[in-house]
């Protein structure tokens, strides 16, 4: 699929996440065509007209509002929408107010694109892109969660400016679900080639096995202190979606911690999870079973597991 190929974006939900996801593509020169599309027809029109505002400063992009029927003739449809996590509150918290939002709003894109790729941002992350997967009926190559891409850039940053080094040189994943029980993957972690075990040991900094703990730890709770602090996370996370976006528009086929169906990878069968994905034109190309260690695979089970006994609990 060649750059000018794909033409057009919608963007459910005009919220912080979905308003910034249009600034953040808006910028990036990917998408010729961008429709906000939101319950709150007002907002979503103020937010098309801030961006537009904008335009002499970027490559040419039509921005505007919509309804479902804008979904037509999109190449992606990105859905943001949905009640937010409050202080206090886990993402799980929210799967059963979410779920029925989504049932919804995908019965009523899927009217008007039956062909696109569904990016799906709301959390719960992971049981709302296996309950877009049930709903849609779409392939499941074409039905992503942003996943653990968020997660996996904060531990790449805290890793490299603890140890001092350009994060884009810290080579990390965590994966499993986008909440509580993810998993950091230290067997894999590596900087410039030099597994982190080594690296440690050969730098002498800090207590080793505790600064990991705080580090992951901090990952793990980074969305519940930037929610107390300032209300939402939305930056990061729409840097994250232009990321994935790219790599659909550009046919790269990156590997990206994404969350999508698994089918037997890991263990693990009938539940959307982040694991290292390639990501091109056709959505997800393929699942990358990376050599985990045994406690790495056994935590990873255990939170698919964990999903999968929420999501037996919804009615889709």
């Amino acid at each position: 699929m060649p750059l000018n190929d794909v033409k057009k974006v919608a963007i459910i939900g005009a919220g912080f996440v979905g308003a910034t996801s249009a600034y953040t593509l808006m910028l990036s020169g990917l998408v010729t065509e961008l429709v906000l599309i939101d319950v709150n027809k007002k907002k979503a029109e103020g937010e098309a007209m801030d961006l537009n505002h904008g335009m002499p400063f970027v490559s040419p992009v039509r921005i505007y509002t919509g309804d479902y029927s804008d979904c037509a003739g999109a190449d992606i449809v990105i859905i943001s929408a949905g009640a937010n996590q409050k202080p206090g509150e886990t993402r799980i918290d929210l799967v059963h107010k979410n779920t029925a939002i989504f049932k919804e709003i995908v019965s009523n894109v899927v009217k008007y694109n039956n062909n696109c790729i569904l990016l799906i941002l709301t959390n719960p992350v992971d049981i709302l892109t296996y309950v877009t997967y049930k709903i849609s009926g779409f392939p499941k190559n074409k039905v992503i969660g942003s996943g653990t891409v968020l997660d996996t850039a904060r531990f790449r940053y805290l890793l490299g400016d603890h140890v001092g080094v350009d994060s884009r040189n810290v080579h990390a994943y965590i994966l499993g679900e986008h909440g509580d029980t993810e998993v950091a993957t230290w067997s894999l972690t590596n900087i410039a080639g030099i597994p982190m075990e080594k690296y440690c040991t050969d730098c002498h900094c800090c207590e080793q096995h505790i600064t990991r703990d705080n580090i992951f730890n901090e990952v793990k709770n980074a969305a519940y202190k930037i929610i107390e602090s300032k209300g939402a996370t939305y930056y990061a996370v729409a840097l994250a979606v232009k990321r994935i976006v790219e790599a659909i528009v550009r046919d790269e086929n990156s590997i990206l911690t994404v969350s999508s169906l698994l089918e037997g990878q890991y263990g693990l069968s009938d539940v959307c999870l982040s694991v290292p994905t390639v990501v091109n034109k056709n959505g997800i190309g393929k699942i990358v079973d990376v050599p985990l260690s045994e406690e790495e695979r056994e935590l990873l089970v255990k939170s698919g597991n964990s999903l999968k006994k929420i999501i037996s609990e919804l009615n889709i």
